[in-house]
């Protein structure tokens, strides 16, 4: 079922995540499937749904910054750092997760991808469900991600209890992903966001 994103709709959407379901909304980039984090069989679900990228991590989209301690046992200064200057925005950081994050989102890695999305109404939806909520893209593995909720009705059909149309994606590229669990940030994918910006702005602060 395809619903649209009003404020009227968000305590159905915010009951669906409750209860354990699965939804599909729009990102700050691609639509994504949204599900309780810390709700394993929801999880699961979205595992299930993406299909062979099932073994790989979720990332977990936030309403408010406040929410990282849920996520991140001890952000590392350069965690803090990125966030501080590019968050709200389409960056992804990854850090050691909080013990009690669960095994279906780390996939065993023992860390967990956070973004803080740049899109005001992403946030207020993201807070509605709970604060936090799974936004790994909704597609398949092996098709490219959705940028309409048609196209997530098309891949998915009725296997997802709600299909919320915020419109159209807003870019044609994913959020980019750096792992800053360590002292020096990694590129993990280069997305909206150019890795020689975030390396740029890196050296400014050092440099200060």
């Amino acid at each position: 079922m395809i619903i649209p994103q009003t404020v009227e709709s968000h305590s159905q959407i915010a009951s669906v995540i409750a209860n354990g379901g699965v939804v599909a909304f729009r990102t700050d980039t691609f639509y994504g499937l949204g599900a309780d984090p810390f709700n394993c069989h929801a999880v699961q679900r979205v595992k299930q749904l993406k299909g062979g990228e099932g073994a790989k991590p979720i990332l977990v989209v936030i309403s408010d910054r406040e929410q990282v301690g849920r996520f991140i046992a001890e952000p590392s200064p350069v965690f803090d750092l990125l966030a501080r200057t590019f968050w709200p925005g389409p960056l992804t950081l990854i850090g050691k997760a909080a013990p009690e994050i669960p095994q279906e989102i780390t996939a065993g890695t023992e860390t967990i991808g956070l973004r803080l999305p740049g899109d005001d109404t992403v946030r207020m939806f993201v807070q509605t469900c709970g604060g936090a909520l799974t936004a790994t893209s909704a597609n398949p593995s092996d098709q490219e991600p959705a940028k309409t909720a048609q196209e997530v009705s098309s891949y998915f059909s009725d296997a997802i209890d709600l299909i919320v149309d915020g419109g159209a994606a807003i870019t044609d590229q994913p959020s980019t992903v750096v792992d800053v669990c360590g002292v020096e940030p990694r590129l993990i994918r280069e997305g909206v966001i150019g890795w020689l910006q975030i390396q740029t702005a890196i050296d400014q602060i050092k440099t200060r």
